[in-house]
């Protein structure tokens, strides 16, 4: 199947059918409604998840004075990090066919609880055996939050306004990430502890979850708008792949099409590399720039926000080029960011500690702008392509979490790797990942290609013999 939502193949699908049950349906200020609770809800879970990336160097210094040295401090919350990352990853798999068999809404908002929760618990803790329950627990329900988004976007919105919707909604990931980064930073900035920014995460993301509550519905039904319309080239609609099971219900149904496509494990093997390029960043950039550019915490804080916001220019930026670029236009854009990030790595490799801090804030957010506009296509606007309404969220959750398995070596092993080898190793080491993603990206967008032209002659053929 092809991913591309609004190519040629598709318009040509609504050329050759022109009965008024593919008409688009109108954009209703309930469509607006609902795009914007989706957006702020899933920004506001950021308060609560880049709070311990923000505070880290705080944090160590605090354990410090309790008798732990930094280089084991960062060791064990890096640990800490990694298997938050491996109980996100699962938590994936699990709720994305949960969200399938029972509903986004649920999801989005029970994710959104338990967040507040488990953050609220890491601030009263003050020993690593409760940082780490606190840690899990809040990733975990974490884990429901876009897997309950994608669901329920895929029941609002129209295939053929996928692309849009959903570069609006992953900047939510981009734009809230940095948000919540510079609010954290300007409290820091003003003397507020760690636990003070826990407690502050918990609270803002509280009042989202009762707008959302009030406010957010499962479909548009509900508010007595017509169903959208689903992508035809979804894998339920393909009897091949389907294998007559798309009226069917319960989660082997949903499984068997999306794990029978051979595109859908790329995508996955591709959201491996990239998610560990995103969680490493994500992570690290605020020690990064605290340990080897030599800025303050808050200044450091203030600088990683730049890797999130550039990447959310580069979501718009990325949406815009591969609606422009054929059948084969995400990964063709898949390619081209991920190997000039290569070569945007190598050069940090280069940079020695303390220089000036110009050189490396501006090498960190080219490579933000390289990799996310890309890395969002994976869990997002493919993944509804793949599953429809029938299985978006399993399908995001299953590329989202295999992804999120390598991303369990962005906590631990790059906190060991660091203090070992020292940054610029570690950065070889990622420019070596980032260059065998782009190997796969360039294979996924010659084979999609063949795919989509063979797939577009044998629909031109039964059109013609009809």
């Amino acid at each position: 199947m092809t991913f591309k939502k609004e190519d040629s193949l598709t318009s040509r699908l609504e050329t050759q059918n022109t009965t008024p049950a593919l008409e688009r349906p109108p954009f209703t200020r309930w469509h607006l409604l609902t795009i914007s609770l989706l957006a702020l809800g899933y920004s506001g879970y950021y308060f609560c998840r880049s709070d311990l990336s923000v505070v880290m160097p705080l944090l160590i210094r605090d354990l410090g004075q309790h008798g732990i040295s930094p280089n084991v401090a960062q060791v064990r919350l890096g640990l800490i990090a990694s298997i938050g990352v491996f109980a996100y990853a699962i938590g994936k798999f699990f709720f994305g066919s949960l969200a399938d068999l029972f509903g986004g809404r649920n999801n989005f908002l029970g994710g959104m609880a338990g967040a507040i929760a488990f953050t609220l618990l890491f601030a009263v803790g003050g020993a690593f055996p409760i940082f780490t329950l606190a840690w899990i627990g809040n990733r975990v329900f974490q884990s429901a939050g876009w897997v309950g988004l994608v669901k329920v976007a895929s029941r609002w919105f129209s295939y053929s306004v996928y692309g849009t919707v959903m570069g609006v909604l992953s900047l939510s990931y981009l734009f809230g990430d940095a948000a919540a980064r510079e609010t954290m930073a300007l409290l820091l900035g003003a003397g507020m502890g760690w636990r003070g920014i826990f407690f502050t995460g918990a609270g803002l993301l509280l009042l989202l979850l009762i707008a959302n509550l009030i406010l957010l519905r499962e479909t548009p039904q509900e508010r007595g708008l017509p169903a959208p319309l689903t992508n035809p080239l979804n894998v339920y609609a393909d009897p091949k792949k389907s294998s007559n099971t798309s009226q069917k219900s319960g989660l082997i149904y949903i499984l068997r099409p999306l794990l029978a496509s051979p595109f859908f494990w790329m995508v996955c093997l591709l959201s491996l590399g990239t998610t560990l390029l995103r969680e490493t960043f994500n992570l690290w950039t605020p020690m990064y720039f605290n340990q080897h550019v030599g800025l303050s915490i808050s200044l450091a804080a203030h600088g990683s926000a730049l890797f999130p916001l550039f990447g959310g220019v580069s979501v718009l930026a990325a949406g815009y080029l591969s609606d422009r670029l054929g059948l084969n236009g995400r990964s063709l854009v898949l390619f081209g960011g991920l190997a000039s990030g290569t070569a945007c790595l190598f050069v940090l490799a280069q940079i020695p500690s303390h220089g000036n801090p110009w050189v490396p804030l501006s090498l960190v957010t080219l490579f933000g702008f390289l990799l996310m506009g890309p890395y969002s296509y994976l869990a997002g606007a493919m993944s509804m392509d793949f599953g429809g309404e029938k299985g978006s969220a399993t399908a995001a959750g299953i590329i989202d979490g295999v992804g999120y398995l390598a991303g369990v070596l962005s906590g631990d092993t790059m906190a060991r790797v660091t203090v070992t080898y020292g940054w610029r190793k570690a950065f070889v080491a990622l420019a070596v990942i980032c260059l065998f993603t782009a190997v796969v990206a360039l294979v996924l967008a010659i084979t999609q290609r063949r795919e989509a032209q063979l797939r577009l002659r044998t629909m031109q053929g039964a059109t013609e013999a009809v």
